[in-house]
């Protein structure tokens, strides 16, 4: 039973990803040494011995963070198509890993943690031809439309239920007579897709002409 066996072939990797799953579960606050020792079912001078202290276990935690977002790969037959697979990807892991997100913010380390994905998105817009200052426009226009999307959803997520909804304050009058517009206003929303119909055309506008 977890918490009561005792782990004998335990190594850095375990403790890290046990380590990432409470993060990711419960938020910082819940990683303590304790309970994290309950959790891979050995004693806590095992934790320290393989990761150290408590922030050097969280420093470790941000570095594979880091590592992760650095894992990105650009895939599609075309720079438009190969940018919306990394805005796609990153946004995977935005939501993905939110609270070791935070604490990579918390680090300072938030501009290194998107360098890999800044430096594949230079690549394919070089390769539609931008240069300059418009290629930094827009690298910097997909990575804030990502951050920014993924800011709108988590607070979407966690609001309180609304009183009227959507599916009560859309009307063919508040359509202006659209009744098709008014029933997909009033419908559940899909953040992935409408992620990849805005990233599109945030992207054919960036690289056209």
């Amino acid at each position: 039973m977890k918490g009561k066996e005792t782990r004998t072939h335990l190594n850095r990797e375990d403790v890290l990803d046990a380590a990432a799953n409470l993060v990711k579960q419960h938020g910082p606050g819940a990683l303590t040494m304790r309970k994290l020792a309950a959790e891979l079912g050995t004693a806590v001078t095992s934790i320290y011995w393989h990761v150290g202290n408590r922030e050097s276990l969280l420093d470790a935690l941000v570095e594979r963070t880091v590592a992760d977002l650095g894992e990105i790969r650009p895939s599609g037959a075309t720079p438009d198509r190969r940018v919306v697979s990394v805005a796609r990807a990153l946004r995977r892991q935005l939501r993905d890993h939110p609270h070791l997100v935070a604490m990579v913010h918390e680090r300072g380390l938030t501009e290194r943690m998107f360098l890999p994905a800044q430096r594949a998105l230079v690549h394919e817009v070089h390769a539609a031809g931008l240069r300059g200052a418009r290629a930094a426009d827009a690298v910097r226009a997909v990575q804030i439309h990502v951050v920014g999307h993924v800011l709108v959803e988590r607070n979407r997520e966690r609001a309180p239920v609304q009183r009227p909804g959507e599916d009560e304050l859309w009307t063919a009058e508040t359509a202006e007579r659209d009744a098709a517009l008014a029933r997909a206003l009033a419908g559940p929303l899909d953040p992935e897709a409408l992620f990849t119909t805005s990233v599109r055309a945030l992207v054919a506008g960036l690289l056209g002409p």
